[in-house]
């Protein structure tokens, strides 16, 4: 299987929109790992963990189709998955 982890910085309107909730819904539903929290400098971060066309899709969900964020800008940077056994929200 083609495992990958992706820790990604989303930036825009993505606080207090539901953004985290968001992407916690999509991750359980494609079976993907990790977790999500809020940054102080108003960003997101997150690491998705899983089969390469599933955290790209993660990615692509999160980036253009939540109801109400306006994502300005992602950076990712892929790795070798950690070993995530589930998909939280981190505080």
């Amino acid at each position: 299987m083609n495992e990958v982890k992706a820790h990604v910085y989303f930036s825009g309107r993505v606080q207090g929109v539901f953004f985290r909730a968001f992407t916690r819904e999509n991750a359980s539903k494609l079976g993907i790992r990790g977790w999500v929290r809020n940054l102080s400098d108003g960003r997101v971060e997150a690491v998705f963990e899983g089969p390469k066309d599933k955290v790209e899709k993660l990615i692509y969900l999160c980036r253009y189709k939540h109801p109400y964020a306006r994502v300005d800008d992602v950076e990712i940077e892929y790795g070798k998955p950690e070993g995530y056994g589930d998909f939280r929200v981190r505080y």
